[in-house]
């Protein structure tokens, strides 16, 4: 008979790569770690594992027991998560990992409204159980973000994908598309009127390829969006300046060093003059939530998806709540 709790440990071994990682994770010593692992191979009747230099790696057999594995925790969340919602009420903590604009414009909100009074459908006494809901947030790239629900250091990532650059994510996993928002090109007005483009024309990208360009740093998304938007185009940007903040971005822009591609939601809530402009061949990004398979009837985590879909179903209809952007 195999050990679940065994193969939960596998389980994060195949995540994070090291028994003192796995390990720590689980809030274990590495020898406990180990002496699970030699249970499980007894177990199973075949080496699971097996040493690669320093490190261990998954035989065949491990990989299939892994497979098996996450189907086999995701039914136990699924159990908790009914559990949980036949005692009702929301008392536990929900951790939340978001890349930087969705962490600016969607989730502070949540803390708000937890704040407040009970939102649970139903309750009109307006009690406070909503504060017994906390919130942990880590601002992490979508890949980062994937990687720590994969380890499950986190329970909801808040991800994105361009029509460009679409995100691979696990069939098993649960998502939720939160809304689409146009990638727009910012150029100070100035150089909008030299380009021959009124406010809100539509730019075509293949007419630019000689301005300076600004981009977010070579490590994100959001850099190889721009970079594949500009090769469909016809060339090369030439790069200028690099920040994986959008706010210095758009200000670098409004002092009429270059152009930018900004997802609208990432616009800074008070920018400089900024002539914005949709795309001729239009690139979009799709914001949505992934949760592991399983988890997402648990009420604590139902209400924070709940409350982020009312959120950014509010925040697209305001067209982003910045002055000038399209609506």
């Amino acid at each position: 008979m195999l050990d679940v709790r065994r193969l939960r440990i596998l389980q994060h071994l195949a995540a994070y790569g090291t028994v003192a990682a796995t390990a720590d994770a689980l809030h274990l010593t590495a020898p406990a770690v180990s002496q699970h692992l030699a249970a499980l191979q007894k177990e199973a009747g075949t080496p699971v594992v097996e040493k690669h230099g320093r490190t261990l790696r998954l035989t065949a057999a491990g990989e299939l027991l892994v497979a098996h594995t996450e189907v086999i925790l995701a039914e136990l969340a699924a159990a908790e998560s009914g559990l949980a919602a036949m005692k009702g009420g929301r008392r536990g903590t929900v951790r939340i990992s978001a890349f930087a604009s969705a962490a600016r414009t969607l989730v502070p909100p949540l803390f708000e409204r937890l704040a407040g009074p009970d939102l649970t459908p139903g309750n009109s006494n307006g009690t406070g159980a909503a504060r017994d809901l906390s919130l942990r947030l880590s601002v992490q790239e979508p890949d980062e973000a994937l990687d720590e629900l994969h380890k499950r250091s986190t329970d909801l990532a808040l991800v994105h994908s361009y029509t460009v650059l679409p995100r691979s994510v696990p069939a098993a996993w649960e998502q939720t598309v939160l809304m689409e928002e146009p990638v727009l090109l910012a150029l100070h007005p100035d150089r909008a009127g030299l380009e021959g483009l009124a406010a809100g024309q539509p730019a075509d990208l293949s007419r630019l390829a000689h301005l300076p360009w600004l981009t977010p740093g070579p490590d994100t998304s959001c850099y190889e969006m721009i970079q594949r938007a500009c090769g469909a185009a016809g060339f090369v940007p030439d790069i200028r300046a690099a920040s994986s903040d959008f706010s210095v971005l758009t200000a670098l822009a409004a002092a009429d060093a270059g152009a930018v591609l900004v997802p609208r939601m990432a616009l800074p809530d008070h920018t400089a003059p900024l002539s914005l402009h949709p795309l001729v061949r239009p690139v979009s990004r799709t914001v949505f939530t992934v949760s592991r398979a399983g988890t997402g009837k648990h009420p604590d985590l139902r209400a924070v998806l709940d409350l982020l879909h009312e959120t950014a179903t509010a925040l697209d209809d305001r067209g982003g709540n910045v002055p000038g952007r399209p609506r």
